[in-house]
């Protein structure tokens, strides 16, 4: 029997989980961007939000899903959120968000849960309010719907190098290439071409009222190493506070030396740390 304050949230209490995502918009970026399009509805959002705290009151969040992602998480609510979810069998692909939180969690239910196939302790999270301080690549635009077919190899190449694992194993590809098409038909997919070939990619993977997350950031291997990313993310960066949200913010692995070097040329700034847990 659970002894700590835990508990589903549903629309009823609205208001308050989002003035905890407004607290921490960053990590709560996913959350926020179901909740604003399907409500707490859990059969609508296709996750669950579970909230701690004493009688009524709400202080932490966690979003149980093909993602777990904590937020505002403190030790005691860590401790509630493990309790709940290590009764029962692992259904996330991933643990996602601050870093002193994922961690905790993991410490708790990784005999439960356990082995990861990685656990990614230290990424910086990195926001851009202002406009980048470098000339964007003016060839890098938004990837139109007939376009999809290009975008598509340049994306599998992108999250099986990033993620270890193919999108093509479990269904052949095709809700990845859903998702993919989702996002250019949200004018949030933006490319580089040479002729048909995308030596260039990026995507706005959430967007909320308060950020733009970018996610799926490649350059096609033959082309690194030639500048083209610094200029070609300023693009991307500038777009989207123009067009999408007030800022942009992502999450880059700590040993990823070129990109955290591209992103601080575009005016990125530290908000933080991250960690992943990947099964």
């Amino acid at each position: 029997m659970l002894t700590v304050p835990v508990r589903q949230l549903g629309e009823s209490e609205r208001a308050a989980v989002e003035r905890i995502l407004d607290r921490d918009p960053y990590a709560g970026a996913q959350i926020a961007e179901r909740i604003a399009a399907h409500g707490l509805n859990w059969w609508r959002a296709e996750g669950r939000v579970y909230g701690y705290g004493p009688g009524r009151r709400i202080e932490s969040l966690i979003w149980s899903s093909a993602h777990l992602v904590p937020v505002c998480a403190t030790p005691p609510a860590v401790d509630a959120f493990a309790e709940l979810l290590g009764a029962d069998p692992r259904m996330c692909s991933s643990i996602i968000g601050r870093a002193d939180a994922v961690l905790a969690l993991w410490d708790r239910l990784g005999g439960h849960w356990g082995p990861a196939r990685d656990v990614r302790p230290n990424q910086p999270l990195l926001v851009a309010a202002a406009e980048p301080p470098i000339a964007p690549d003016p060839f890098v635009r938004l990837v139109q719907r007939d376009e999809v077919d290009q975008l598509f190899p340049a994306a599998v190449a992108m999250y099986t190098e990033e993620v270890g694992v193919s999108p093509l194993a479990d269904d052949g590809g095709r809700g990845y290439r859903r998702r993919i098409a989702e996002l250019v038909r949200g004018k949030r997919a933006y490319a580089r071409f040479a002729d048909d070939r995308v030596i260039f990619k990026a995507e706005l993977a959430i967007v909320t009222r308060r950020t733009a997350q970018v996610q799926g950031v490649w350059v096609d291997p033959e082309f690194r190493g030639r500048g083209l990313a610094a200029a070609a993310m300023a693009a991307v960066t500038q777009d989207a506070l123009r067009r999408v949200a007030p800022t942009v913010s992502l999450y880059v692995n700590d040993y990823n030396t070129p990109a955290r070097r591209v992103y601080a040329r575009c005016g990125f700034t530290p908000a933080g740390t991250f960690a992943t847990v990947l099964f």
